[in-house]
């Protein structure tokens, strides 16, 4: 198949690449950067000659965003929902306009588009937000909810959409999440963040690629999909089981004020730490259900890759 991936440069991106090329299909990038091997150059917000691309692909896999590991200022919470919602739309009008439009289109979102509990104050069900939790995770769920408005607006009748509702990837990459856990747990800062009872939901690399891949060749798939391992847990747990797999003996808990203070050095937010990710999957036969086995295999990855 040839399989066009907006956004595709940063590392999400580069691992579905690489999986796609490995099974056979043409796999190619558009980016900001463009650049050769294969990669087109756009804007991310309007149409132009990297839309000749999407004419007479099989399916594309829209992943452009400004990453969110940044700390939440107005100017970057902007850019997020910009950046988001521009690029979904030039997608749908590259496709509107296609004289041979792709049959199938992903659309990359977020678990965050789920109401987080953290204490009786947030209703998951309903989508409430309460209690001592920050202004701007309320717009991060405007900007996921926008984000795939953006793709069910889009004039693309001959194209099934599908919505990908992804939580925390986990690769053995360095510059990932994951990279940036084992980091912390490895200096002895892998314990509890504020308690720990909020709820952490990952995928592993691996899934997250054989998910894709399904939704692709699935037709009777399309709408929202959540893109998550089935057993989400505890913060504390899922930091006690990344310990346990380094052999780790000590991981220092870390209290609100004191993650408040580390997120501004690590130019990222807590959002990403105290919000509850709670998805279930959709009949996905997941090769990492767990997290202790996941985070093991990762681990035997890296050192196999060094």
């Amino acid at each position: 198949m040839n399989i066009v991936i907006p956004g595709g440069s940063g590392q999400i991106g580069q691992l579905l690449r690489r999986a796609l090329r490995a099974a056979g299909h043409s796999a190619v990038i558009v980016s900001r950067d463009g650049g050769g091997d294969g990669r087109v150059a756009w804007d991310g917000r309007t149409l132009g000659a990297w839309a000749d691309a999407i004419d007479g692909a099989d399916a594309v896999v829209n992943l452009a965003g400004r990453s969110v590991n940044c700390r939440y200022t107005k100017a970057n919470l902007d850019a997020m929902m910009s950046s988001r919602v521009d690029s979904t739309r030039a997608v749908g009008e590259a496709i509107a306009r296609a004289a041979r439009p792709p049959r199938v289109w992903l659309q990359m979102s977020t678990a965050t588009i789920y109401a987080h509990r953290f204490d009786a104050a947030n209703d998951e069900a309903t989508g409430r937000i309460g209690g001592d939790v920050p202004a701007y995770w309320r717009f991060s769920i405007d900007i996921a909810k926008a984000w795939e408005a953006a793709q069910a607006d889009a004039a693309t009748t001959g194209t099934r959409k599908v919505a990908l509702r992804t939580a925390m990837v986990m690769t053995p990459e360095r510059g990932g999440v994951f990279d940036v856990l084992l980091g912390l747990t490895r200096r002895g800062l892998g314990g509890p963040i504020a308690g720990g009872r909020q709820w952490m939901s990952w995928i592993h690399g691996r899934d997250f690629v054989r998910a894709i891949s399904l939704l692709i060749d699935r037709d009777d798939i399309e709408g929202p999909v959540n893109i998550a391992a089935p057993c989400p847990l505890p913060q504390r747990d899922f930091m006690a089981a990344l310990r346990a797999a380094t052999g780790t003996r000590v991981g220092l808990p870390v209290t609100r004020w004191m993650a408040k203070i580390g997120a501004v050095f690590l130019r990222t937010n807590t959002e990403l730490t105290f919000k509850s990710r709670r998805l279930g999957d959709a009949g996905f036969s997941f090769d990492f259900p767990e997290w202790p086995a996941a985070a093991r295999d990762l681990i035997k990855s890296r050192l196999e890759t060094r």
